[in-house]
């Protein structure tokens, strides 16, 4: 193991152990997957084609274009539907969108493009409002990739874990920002339906945690609090955003330590409530990240998740 990979695993670990208060009894007793685990699974044995959308470094992603012949595409005009990756990581530079390369495989094999995308983080240039524009010019992006690429701009579908599932729901509400938020674009790339993996969805209460935990990031991500940048909290946080006006679908491990099951439910309970169409699809011996990789313990809900927002109107 690298001395990057080793840190990485050490504070992923020491995330869960802050967090672990916040799981039941049974969590004592269930193995869940850890990060160094998860690491060490192998990577998808072919790379997808890394595309730049900017001058940073931080400002790629990986497309990934599902075989035609195997899936039914074979006329050079029959379009795919697109899934966009948003990796996680506690909006930290430490961590990048390769974890996530295996779930976007996963998926390509499915019979859907996946576009997993990298964007400036805490610690490289990310923050406020560099993290959220990386991620929306990522996101329009493809209106220049489909001009070569089969690719089905109907269908475009946010896919995000963790850090990520929040930003993911986030540029499925973009086209309601108001005319004077610095994030706001004339027309947003529209997002059809939104899957959380162990998302979070409420800024304002996830920022509560201790020092070091992944909950203390959401200052660092905002440059304030509630009280000092309300606006900011109110343009990003997708509790704040509902009704998001999309299908949205939940993979959430009952065990997680990092993104606790119970804020996942009040989210869709208030989201239904608000009148959007959301599933919750719980994973009662699953920890944080079983939902970000075709795991034995995740595969079927993710399978199903996938049928759930394909088959949406």
């Amino acid at each position: 193991m690298t001395l990057r990979k080793l840190l990485l695993a050490t504070l992923f670990t020491a995330l869960a152990s802050v967090a672990s208060a916040q799981t039941d009894k049974t969590a004592m007793t269930t193995k869940t997957l850890s990060w160094s685990e998860l690491e060490a699974m192998p990577y998808p044995a072919r790379p997808g084609t890394t595309i730049p959308y900017g001058a940073s470094a931080a400002k790629f992603g990986e497309l990934r274009l599902p075989d035609r012949k195997r899936h039914g595409k074979g006329s050079k005009q029959e379009l795919f539907p697109v899934l966009i990756l948003v990796h996680g990581g506690c909006w930290q530079a430490e961590y990048d969108y390769a974890y996530f390369t295996r779930l976007a495989a996963w998926f390509t094999e499915q019979g859907v493009a996946t576009w997993t995308i990298e964007y400036r983080r805490l610690g490289d240039g990310g923050g406020w409002p560099n993290t959220f524009m990386d991620v929306g010019e990522a996101a329009d992006s493809l209106h220049l990739i489909a001009r070569t690429d089969p690719l089905d701009l109907q269908r475009v579908y946010a896919v995000g874990h963790s850090a990520g599932g929040q930003l993911a729901l986030w540029l499925a509400s973009r086209g309601k920002l108001p005319n004077e938020s610095e994030l706001a674009r004339t027309e947003p790339l529209k997002i059809r339906g939104v899957l959380g993996l162990a998302a979070i969805t409420d800024l304002a209460s996830y920022r509560v945690g201790p020092a070091g935990s992944c909950n203390a990031s959401v200052d660092q991500l905002l440059g304030g609090t509630p009280e000092t940048v309300a606006r900011r909290y109110a343009e990003t946080s997708p509790l704040a955003r509902l009704p998001l006006g999309v299908p949205q679908v939940f993979v959430q491990g009952e065990l997680d330590p990092i993104v606790p099951a119970a804020g996942v439910r009040a989210y869709v309970e208030a989201a239904t409530k608000a009148g959007d169409a959301v599933t919750l699809l719980t994973l009662p011996t699953a920890g944080h990240f079983e939902p970000s990789v075709p795991h034995p313990a995740s595969e079927a809900a993710l399978k199903q998740a996938l049928q759930i927002l394909l088959k949406a109107p």
